[in-house]
């Protein structure tokens, strides 16, 4: 059944949209279902053939190489590639990466490397007390001449060791009041060979249940010197960067959320067609039907919500608000849906033998990730409330 939210498209996005999901379920899904598993990675060759298909130029500027679409071009791929496996949906945001702040002839050179899937990158701010509360990071950067020294560790950083660069983010000052904790934080830009860590920083494989295709890290850093061009932007104004590329991290991982929920729902319902109990398909039971139903209608109304949210994103409206209404209401629906899904599938969903049990492991990330449910829900009742003023205010 053709989604309601799809026929708002433009033949252009539809034909997109077709090509990503042929791609996705020829190429990407055979590959999940053998290797997801196992918690091997993605093989260089399918990020290959996805650098051919545009898929890390999405966004990217045509002089760069890249296909010039918006963000909702952008969400249509990243469902359907989710759909096959979250972690292929994901690995494409690793050519949005590329921090404000360069150099413009420096950006533009990094960029059109990107679109061809030759510059890949990873994202690395929170440590394992700064998750949330970002504004309380503790890895340092300090000045030594015309280098930067930085020290402590960092946490959940996907992708660290296969990436061309590191965006990462250190304390460069003290906050000047405990209201201006977010004050004194910086980016830098880590550019590194592809298999390699620097030199002085050391990364630690986090035992992950799912998300399995690339591998999260704990870094740790120790003299690690960088040249005094990798600060990016203004040296303590990394924080306000870093949330400003969260919006559209989280309209990313509300698409994302709809990917995995729909191969749930499609699963399960190709499960119901062919299991029979009681001598008649399970999908002829009325329980099963009407979770079918409902597993479609939260998975339209998250599509619906992303749409939005990404279309805001392309007529240069502010976004914030929606970007937390889909991430929040998309990575709730994954969980409940796949969470159905493998109850469709009975004992067989709770083995390696089926994808159900993918989906929902991958699901539960979304409503972690890019900030957290309940961070989501702060966002949005502060926005109909105002900020809860406390006495270090």
């Amino acid at each position: 059944m053709d989604s309601q939210t799809s026929q708002l498209l433009t033949p252009e996005q539809r034909e997109i949209q077709q090509l990503a999901r042929e791609f996705a379920m020829n190429e990407v899904l055979p590959i999940a279902n053998e290797r997801d598993r196992h918690g091997e990675d993605i093989p260089q060759e399918l990020i290959d053939a996805m650098a051919q298909m545009g898929f890390f130029g999405i966004m990217l500027p045509e002089s760069s190489g890249g296909l010039g679409l918006g963000a909702l071009e952008y969400v249509l791929i990243t469902e359907e590639l989710s759909r096959a496996w979250m972690s292929v949906g994901s690995i494409i945001r690793t050519s949005t990466l590329l921090p404000v702040g360069l150099d413009p002839v420096r950006r533009v050179e990094l960029e059109k490397r990107a679109a061809r899937g030759e510059y890949l990158g990873a994202f690395s701010i929170s440590e394992a007390e700064a998750g949330s509360d970002v504004a309380s990071l503790r890895c340092r950067a300090e000045r030594d001449g015309e280098e930067w020294v930085l020290n402590g560790a960092k946490m959940w950083c996907t992708y660290a060791d296969r990436a061309d660069y590191i965006v990462l983010f250190a304390r460069t000052s003290p906050p000047p009041s405990p209201r201006k904790r977010h004050k004194g934080i910086s980016a830098f830009l880590i550019e590194k060979e592809r298999g390699t860590f620097p030199a002085g920083m050391v990364g630690s494989p986090v035992n992950k249940i799912g998300y399995f295709g690339w591998k999260t890290f704990e870094l740790g850093l120790n003299d690690v010197r960088l040249p005094g061009s990798a600060l990016i932007g203004e040296e303590g104004d990394g924080f306000r960067a870093g949330m400003v590329s969260l919006e559209m991290a989280r309209i990313h991982t509300a698409a994302r959320a709809v990917g995995v929920a729909r191969g749930a729902l499609e699963d399960a319902a190709a499960y119901a067609k062919q299991r029979v109990q009681f001598n008649e398909p399970i999908g002829d039971f009325q329980a099963i039907r009407f979770m079918l139903a409902k597993m479609s209608i939260d998975i339209e109304a998250a599509r619906a919500v992303t749409h939005n949210a990404a279309r805001l994103v392309d007529a240069g409206l502010p976004a914030a608000e929606a970007a937390s209404v889909a991430k929040y209401f998309a990575s709730e629906m994954a969980e409940r849906v796949t969470s159905d899904g493998l109850q469709i599938h009975g004992g067989a969903g709770y083995t390696f033998d089926v994808a159900a049990q993918r989906y929902w492991r991958d699901s539960r990330l979304t409503k972690i990730f890019e900030g957290t449910s309940q961070i989501q829900l702060r966002i949005l009742s502060d926005a109909l409330l105002g900020r809860v003023t406390r006495p270090e205010d």
